[in-house]
């Protein structure tokens, strides 16, 4: 079977494929590299006591002067 050329196609089906097309770059150029991939133990740990600080209110440092202390351009 051969595979139906552009001209062939209904406006509907290349509205689709455009679709499927864009969706896929988009995918591969901001896709999650780590997705499927599990936390250490330990990490994971530290993030839920982080996250357990944050909702008990306790005073975070700014992502901002994160950046600033280690010399960054944020």
């Amino acid at each position: 079977m051969t595979e139906p050329k552009v001209a062939e196609l209904t406006v509907q089906e290349l509205k689709q494929l455009v679709r499927e097309v864009v969706l896929q770059t988009l995918l591969e150029v901001m896709g999650d590299p780590d997705e499927g991939l599990e936390l250490r133990e330990d990490f994971a740990a530290e993030l839920q006591r982080s996250l357990a600080e944050v909702e008990a209110g306790e005073e975070t440092i700014p992502a901002q002067e994160v950046a600033k202390r280690l010399g960054l351009t944020w």
